[in-house]
């Protein structure tokens, strides 16, 4: 667990970095954890160490008021409730324990490998362009439409579209209809976890 929170400790604070270190460490084993084994593992703390997971989109809240996209999730404080972890965070978590580096690019090829993806050692590229032109986590469809188009991948982007939101790596923005709507194109959010670590995706091309 200390190489995990070595790797948090890049972008958190030293101490949150150790407590969320094992709820991810946990969640890392089955893709999730609930709300009893939190409190187990940092105490009267889990309430905060919950949220800051979710503000990272590192554990998402199982429960849904709607559509299940990251932001109708609802984070509620009590017994029962489950968290669990994007695939793409899951690699991130599991590669950290190992190295104590977070490493947002062999994340991305490795689950995109998983899924048998044909262009996986692309997708830390296409993830990184969108990186470089996101606005408050946000990027519209038509960019990320574009992006794919300047790396051949145009013909794949609805697929890719689906499995950008599969693996954890974006989700749909519903409450931001009227953005949406100026742009002709749905609004996406990128997980702010891949936008942090020694190796960001697309920073070797």
């Amino acid at each position: 667990m200390a190489k995990l929170q070595k790797a948090l400790s890049g972008f958190l604070k030293s101490e949150d970095a150790n407590k969320l270190a094992r709820l991810l460490g946990k969640a890392a084993k089955s893709g999730k954890v609930s709300r009893e084994e939190a409190t187990r593992l940092v105490n009267d703390e889990a309430e905060d160490i919950l949220i800051l997971g979710y503000s990272w989109r590192l554990l998402l809240p199982t429960r849904a008021a709607r559509t299940g996209d990251w932001e109708d999730r609802m984070l509620i404080a009590q017994p029962g409730e489950t968290y669990q972890m994007p695939n793409v965070v899951r690699h991130l978590v599991e590669n950290a324990n190992r190295t104590g580096h977070w490493d947002p690019e062999k994340a991305i090829v490795e689950v995109f490998r998983n899924i048998g993806d044909p262009d996986s050692e692309k997708m830390p590229i296409l993830v990184g362009r969108m990186a470089s032109e996101v606005k408050g986590r946000r990027i519209s469809g038509l960019q990320i439409k574009r992006m794919c188009t300047e790396l051949g991948l145009g013909d794949r982007v609805d697929p890719l579209l689906s499995e950008l939101k599969a693996c954890g790596i974006m989700s749909p923005k519903l409450s931001s209809l009227s953005d949406a709507s100026r742009e002709g194109a749905p609004i996406y959010e990128l997980n702010p976890s891949l936008l942090v670590g020694g190796n960001e995706p697309g920073s070797g091309d």
